[in-house]
């Protein structure tokens, strides 16, 4: 769908979002809920885990742009944090990973073929190198290994490198352009200058309306660091 198709949009922050912005989740020592563990896939070497409330779904993973993913665990609050502890130390992952990075990725994505096999093996190693291990709380119930790959829900397949990132929003200019993709915060757009990716966790308080026509100046955009260096993606 063409960004200058969406009309009467408002954008409304999350009530899963804090300040800034950012989804998070909180939760207090004694909630009852019950939580799941999870391996999440963001690019080649770019792995997380974390934990998100069972009746919530896959709603966190989508939140964070995963692009492939699969559950650990399941069980109270503090058994999937101290599970979730657990697999940071041992497998070498962190519980997030910089918004930039993602972006920096996914335009070399390729899609549920060949380069979905990659991913999948990738989480499936970690997986399986998880349920190996000692330590984990007697009230989690460990899940077995079923991925999920969002390439095509984000629109990521056949996604050219993005240019630029949208650094910030001023009052009297605009940004326009063909969607792309949406994963997570971010919108992938097709403008004049190239693919710009617009992080809409700057939107709050800003309306969205047709920009049809508009001559205002655009917004200020930071080139992508694939862009700043100057790389060339290969001819074959």
């Amino acid at each position: 769908m063409a960004a200058t198709a969406l009309h009467g949009v408002n954008w409304q922050k999350s009530r899963h979002s804090n300040s800034q912005g950012s989804c998070v989740e909180f939760a207090r020592p004694d909630d009852p809920r019950p939580y799941h563990v999870y391996l999440a896939w963001f690019g080649p070497g770019l792995v997380k885990v974390g934990i998100t409330g069972v009746e919530r779904g896959s709603a966190r993973l989508l939140e964070q742009g995963a692009v492939t993913f699969s559950w650990l665990g399941r069980g109270p609050l503090m058994a999937s944090r101290r599970a979730e502890e657990l697999l940071r130390a041992a497998l070498r992952v962190p519980d997030r990973i910089p918004y930039a990075d993602k972006r920096e990725v996914r335009g070399v994505l390729s899609g549920t073929g060949a380069g979905g096999v990659e991913r999948v093996a990738e989480i499936a190693e970690l997986h399986a190198r998880a349920g190996l291990l000692d330590g984990w709380p007697e009230s989690l119930e460990r899940m077995p290994f079923e991925p999920v790959d969002h390439t095509d829900v984000f629109g990521l397949t056949g996604l050219p490198p993005a240019e630029g990132v949208v650094s910030e929003l001023a009052a009297g200019c605009a940004v326009s352009g063909e969607l792309l993709a949406a994963a997570g915060p971010d919108l992938h757009l097709a403008t004049g200058r190239g693919v710009v990716v617009l992080d809409t966790r700057l939107m709050p308080g800003w309306e969205l309306t047709s920009a049809g026509g508009d001559d205002r100046p655009a917004f200020p955009v930071r080139e992508s660091r694939r862009a700043a260096s100057g790389v060339q993606d290969g001819l074959f």
